[in-house]
């Protein structure tokens, strides 16, 4: 019988999401693939309530969407909603560099914070683990990142909608980076990115994050 997951009762609806949307993004579902509220919750031996919560968080973020008398499903991107996220994710990270470089929000610490974060994505991305479990992680770390110099720029709005483009970017490009040595770039771009904000280049920096977006998008 195969083991259930454990998850602690205080954050169970958070484990519930973070464990959805990993198996959406290792391709355990797949675009219209329905996820089953009562197998989910049979799975993890919880009750369905945090279940449909995490469902509703994960709807929030636009990898599921509900459709009314038939269940709830992981969405599907065409090519042209993909070129669509990109296009405006950009767009708002280049806000955020502005009022970054304009108003001179990061200090020595937070670059170092950020730095940190890159080395341990590259360390990640060439440890000896499971291919899966190296994107997963490596994931979080990215998530980390950006994040972090959304929330600096004090952008609240601009910060909620990155947060949910992120994740419906990441689907759209259906992350399967099998290759050590793709992972491992991707992770690098991040030092890129940062050297361009220290150089107080706004244009640089957007060219650099639309370069590591382009090598996420070419490792699916």
């Amino acid at each position: 019988m195969e083991q259930k997951e454990n998850f602690a009762p205080k954050s169970l609806k958070s484990s519930v999401v973070e464990y959805l949307r990993e198996r959406i993004f290792l391709e355990d579902y797949v675009g219209g693939d329905r996820i089953v509220e009562s197998k989910v919750a049979e799975d993890l031996d919880i009750s369905r309530a945090p279940v449909r919560e995490a469902l509703k968080e994960l709807e929030n973020e636009g990898l599921v969407e509900t459709i009314p008398r038939k269940g709830t499903f992981v969405v599907e991107f065409s090519q042209e909603e993909f070129q669509e996220l990109f296009d405006i994710r950009v767009m708002l990270e280049e806000r955020v560099f502005r009022i970054l470089i304009k108003n001179n929000l990061l200090s020595e610490e937070d670059y170092d914070y950020l730095y940190k974060l890159v080395d341990e994505m590259v360390e990640i991305a060439c440890s000896d683990k499971d291919d899966n479990k190296k994107i997963a992680e490596v994931n979080k770390k990215d998530i980390e990142f950006h994040s972090f110099l959304w929330c600096k720029s004090k952008s609240k709005w601009t910060n909620r909608l990155l947060t949910t483009l992120y994740y419906q970017l990441q689907l759209a490009m259906l992350i399967d980076a099998k290759k050590e040595e793709n992972l491992r770039e991707a992770s690098l771009k991040h030092k890129d990115i940062l050297r361009c904000l220290k150089n107080e280049s706004v244009k640089e920096t957007k060219k650099a994050v639309i370069d590591h977006i382009r090598t996420l998008a070419e490792m699916a």
